[in-house]
């Protein structure tokens, strides 16, 4: 049944502040509270400007930014529908609210790549399968060599992949969203880790870390987890210093 054949909710005049972002709030609520769903099609611009007593430029431009954050689809001619599935795009808003953030705390980052690592490890711990171990294995093992190759983009790239190995051991298509937002946030940090570790001869020290949170989920050493995030290379700052 489409959205336009019932009387929904969210289909109610609003008020003149802020129409677009309002029209922009009404339609998400109705995602959360699931009056529109996944694959749902939406009203027209007309039946929008109608129900919520605005012009159809605020229902337009309110459509183009969700459209933007991949939470709406326009299909052309069918219509606009709601989004399925998890998109990319869905992420950028957040991205950019936290480059953005003025605080610029590095303690801040660390501290959420430290808490997403820890929850990934548990969930990867937890759900591995044999497939997931022999793909994190193949990772591992192209980061190793691309470790005592010594060029620090490719074993940048190489670690990048290492991680998002075990983000999808963990079996979380959200989570695993997340860590490679905060991955991407972290990205400089991560790259000066490994080229000062590398410039100073700790390529043995790097390769030890990766090979250690392998085992931590393959053998499921959840004693060993946490330690490691703590102590680990990543959260030793002084690193960066060198």
């Amino acid at each position: 049944m489409e959205v336009g054949e019932v009387e929904k909710s969210f289909l109610r005049p609003i008020d003149n502040t802020s129409v677009v972002q309002q029209v922009i709030d009404r339609l998400t609520y109705a995602m959360i509270y699931k009056e529109l769903r996944p694959g749902d099609k939406l009203p027209t611009e007309m039946e929008l400007a109608a129900s919520f007593g605005v012009g159809r430029n605020s229902i337009r431009e309110a459509i183009k930014i969700l459209v933007s954050f991949g939470v709406l689809d326009i299909r052309r001619p069918e219509g606009t529908f709601v989004a399925s599935g998890f998109s990319d795009k869905m992420i950028n808003p957040l991205l950019y609210g936290i480059i953005l953030d003025q605080s610029d705390s590095p303690d801040s980052l660390k501290e959420l790549r430290e808490w997403i690592d820890f929850g990934i490890l548990e969930l990867a711990m937890e759900k591995a399968e044999p497939e997931d171990l022999f793909q994190l294995e193949e990772q591992l093992n192209k980061l190793l060599a691309e470790i005592d190759g010594g060029n620090v983009e490719n074993v940048f790239i190489a670690d990048d992949h290492f991680h998002e190995a075990i983000s999808t051991a963990a079996h979380n298509s959200l989570l695993g969203q997340i860590a490679k937002l905060v991955r991407t946030l972290t990205s400089e940090i991560r790259m000066s880790i490994i080229r000062n570790m590398i410039n100073l001869g700790k390529s043995a020290e790097l390769k030890k870390a990766h090979e250690d949170l392998f085992h931590v989920v393959k053998d499921k050493n959840d004693t060993a987890a946490r330690q490691m995030l703590v102590e680990g290379y990543f959260y030793r700052y002084k690193i960066l210093r060198k």
